[in-house]
């Protein structure tokens, strides 16, 4: 039996880019918090994660989940699509 300590994440975004072919680009924002006045400010980091089907449209919020690296840049992949833009 191994045992496995990867960390896998599931995190839930918005589609910025759709253009290549099963691939989209999913922009995550969160909010931390200033450490000197307190205040909350946003900061977004885009992931590139596998969409098998091309199902995402820019503009839908979906759920992606780490996975094994794919390619260079890609290392999460879809798993649902939360919101359609329509």
């Amino acid at each position: 039996m191994t045992e496995n300590n990867e960390k896998i994440r599931t995190v839930t975004g918005r589609v910025v880019s759709d253009k290549m072919d099963k691939t989209i680009t999913v922009m995550v924002e969160r909010l931390i918090k200033f450490p000197i006045y307190g205040k909350y400010i946003k900061r977004s980091t885009k992931y590139m994660a596998h969409d098998e089907q091309n199902k995402a449209k820019q503009g839908d919020v979906v759920s992606i989940t780490s996975c094994r690296p794919l390619s260079k840049n890609k290392t999460f992949k879809l798993v649902s699509i939360l919101e359609s833009s329509d």
